[in-house]
């Protein structure tokens, strides 16, 4: 959970909006994961040939910063 908190956090900070991966059928426990951090599962977006769950959450990046 730390590493996605991090993950998020860094991508936010460099504007990114949407976050992608994919696992195997037999990481369960990744697979559960990833549902509780809010992935939501989608049609494959590559062809990993040893991925058969693919995932993506939509995050807000921070507005951007004025100018002082």
């Amino acid at each position: 959970r730390r590493f996605l908190a991090e993950l998020e956090a860094r991508a936010e900070q460099h504007g990114c909006t949407l976050l992608r991966l994919d696992t195997n059928k037999a990481l369960t426990a990744a697979i559960g994961l990833y549902h509780s951090y809010g992935f939501q599962e989608v049609p494959a977006f590559n062809d990993e040939p040893y991925a058969h769950h693919w995932f993506e959450k939509r995050i807000t990046a921070p507005p951007p910063r004025s100018a002082p």
